[in-house]
């Protein structure tokens, strides 16, 4: 069956940074466009970033453009979110998703941003 698991969210003052991983099982993880959304605090769930099966082409929110990258490992079949220049409105749960529609998603993992 499908999983996704994230990790790697905490508790990091304004300006620091934090890496997510999403390791997936279940599936042939390089046939798949992979996403992370999160959802601030009261709040709807947003998209953040996707990357191609391939890792070739990727996507940003405007909100987070030039602060976070996203990548993946083929092999590993893990994707990746390095968060720099967090600010508190990063705050949020963060999930990864299958594609960009579908109901694969992971369980989430809570980033705070906080001093």
């Amino acid at each position: 069956q499908v999983q996704l698991v994230e990790s790697g969210g905490g508790l990091v003052q304004p300006g620091g940074s934090l890496r997510l991983s999403c390791a997936a099982s279940g599936f042939t993880f390089s046939s798949y466009v992979m996403s992370w959304y999160r959802r601030p605090p009261g709040k709807e769930r947003e998209l953040v970033a996707y990357i191609v099966s391939t890792g070739g082409v990727t996507n940003y929110a405007d909100s987070v453009k030039g602060r976070f990258t996203i990548s993946r490992d083929n092999v590993k079949n893990t994707v990746y979110l390095q968060m720099n220049s967090l600010k508190s409105e990063d705050t949020a749960m963060y999930y990864c998703r299958r594609g960009l529609a579908g109901t694969y998603w992971g369980q989430g993992t809570q980033v705070t941003v906080s001093s």
